[in-house]
């Protein structure tokens, strides 16, 4: 396994993570399994731990939780908030008033007095950056959090919380989890170079773009992946934007096989290759998963098959943009476009 600095923290991570997102009734997976994952994961030197309170309306933390037990100090905790907890409207978001309350609720479902890494699941338009940034460097200060970070954010709302935390004399956000994928490359142009500039640690979440890189989805061969069954729009192969997804992949399973690689070994070694990049967030299922992405731990690609990525999916380019998640709101809602 390999470790890497998060950020300016200090803290060494290693770079692959465990996303707990599947632990629960998403995933399907009991406690006893969840447990297993997390000891076959930190055997294998794996140290990050990421979750958050909207998996499974908070059953993700609750396993997490159970399976640290009794080795909290070795692990490097992380969870999430601001999607929505429920029908209620303010049980979201960024504000002072629900992060504080959603803290507190993930310190008791996890079972510990702080989390090592707090992050803000999405940008809330509706919240000023000063009132996040504020309450969450209080947060900070009473010792419930080590740090703090964003998720999946526009690079120009990274930009500006940045500003506001200096501006405000705050403490900053120091990570970042967007996603990245062979497949989804637009980070690379716009997010990326704004978390190398300001020194973030980068989390990718979706390295293996919901299944599309795991060996799975191939030519002629009947998609059966746990995804597919309430995402089938998502594997429509007869969907232009699916089809150049397929053929890309067709494409580098050559490059893995002439290189002796998975595809899973390719999809892991990829993004971590990154110079940005801190850590791929893997998130299995089963210990068989695991196992297959575990293998892709010490994998460092060549240049030359680097260079056949690119060549089959260009840097900076998304063959399915529809499907990213830090799209400004005005090119999803046309009435933020029109006076």
């Amino acid at each position: 396994m390999q470790y890497r600095t998060l950020g300016r923290t200090g803290v060494q991570v290693s770079s692959l993570a465990l996303g707990a997102m599947n632990f629960g009734s998403i995933g399907r997976t009991t406690q006893e399994e969840a447990t297993a994952l997390v000891d076959a994961a930190v055997e294998a030197g794996i140290n990050l731990i990421d979750t958050a309170d909207m998996y499974g309306d908070g059953e993700s933390e609750e396993m997490v939780g159970k399976a640290v037990a009794g080795r909290r100090d070795d692990i490097v905790l992380a969870t999430k908030a601001g999607m929505p907890m429920g029908d209620e409207r303010n049980h979201r978001g960024g504000s002072r008033r629900w992060l504080v309350t959603a803290l507190d609720d993930s310190l008791r479902r996890l079972g510990v007095d702080h989390v090592d890494l707090y992050q803000i699941h999405r940008w809330d338009p509706a919240t000023s950056d000063e009132e996040t940034l504020s309450a969450l460097t209080d947060l900070q200060r009473a010792g419930k959090i080590r740090y703090f970070g964003s998720s999946t954010f526009p690079a120009h709302r990274i930009v500006r919380a940045q500003w506001a935390a200096h501006e405000h004399h705050l403490s900053r956000y120091v990570t970042e989890q967007p996603s990245y994928s062979i497949l989804q490359r637009g980070i690379e142009a716009h997010v990326l170079p704004v978390t190398e500039e300001f020194g973030l640690g980068v989390l990718v979440w979706s390295p293996l773009a919901s299944g599309w890189l795991s060996g799975a989805v191939r030519e002629g061969r009947e998609v059966t992946t746990s995804r597919s069954a309430f995402m089938p729009a998502h594997f429509d192969t007869t969907l232009p934007f699916n089809r150049a997804r397929l053929d890309a992949v067709e494409q580098l399973a050559k490059v893995a096989d002439e290189a002796g690689l998975t595809m899973i070994q390719l999809a892991l070694g990829f993004v971590t290759a990154h110079p940005a990049v801190t850590s791929a967030l893997i998130g299995p299922r089963t210990p068989d998963h695991l196992r297959a992405q575990l293998a892709a731990a010490d994998t460092v690609l060549p240049a030359d098959v680097l260079d056949a990525i690119d060549a089959i999916v260009a840097p900076g380019t998304d063959l399915a943009p529809h499907e990213k998640y830090d799209t400004p709101p005005a090119l999803l809602d046309p009435s933020l476009r029109r006076r």
